[in-house]
């Protein structure tokens, strides 16, 4: 295989590898539509409620997982709170502390969402695999291959200044 024909791949593959991300996030944007949430707000209630053990469940920490300035956040939560999606509460230990959780009828607007995506992705999922070890496979042998041209150079020009 010529190096473009590698590049050629490369690029066909992270491409791949983008619409089946894609294709997945539009259905989970659309289903949380459908649920009556902004994709946002789903984003939001599952990264509270999935935070790893120990996390305390602050704005920051959302703002975080979410990649989100921290006033976007609070906007989010905000109009969660407004839904009855979300609540705030005071830490225990430090009363300045503002955590949150989900409401009743979060849960059930999640556990209803969350059913539904790993549905989706037990039906699109193989094809997302297989997407990403084709391309992982494909940059391997890309970054290999210009190591060894990489290493071919310095031996020409290592000749080339003895001669």
């Amino acid at each position: 295989m010529t190096g473009k024909s590698q590049t050629s791949a490369a690029y066909q593959s992270l491409a791949e590898v983008r619409y089946q991300l894609r294709r997945f996030l539009h259905f989970s944007e659309q289903a949380a539509r459908d649920a009556g949430l902004e994709p946002q707000q789903h984003q939001l209630m599952l990264a509270l409620k999935g935070l790893p053990r120990g996390t305390r469940p602050r704005v920051g920490e959302l703002a975080e997982r979410l990649q989100i300035k921290h006033h976007s956040a609070v906007e989010l939560i905000n109009r969660l709170a407004s839904a009855g999606c979300v609540r705030r509460h005071r830490g225990r230990e430090d009363r300045r502390e503002m955590l949150l959780d989900l409401t009743p009828k979060g849960e059930k607007i999640l556990r209803r969402l969350s059913l539904h995506h790993q549905a989706e992705l037990r039906k699109r999922g193989p094809a997302l695999i297989i997407a990403l070890k084709h391309a992982m496979t494909t940059t391997n042998r890309n970054t290999a291959t210009a190591a060894r041209a990489a290493r071919t150079r310095k031996r020409v020009e290592k000749k080339r200044t003895r001669a």
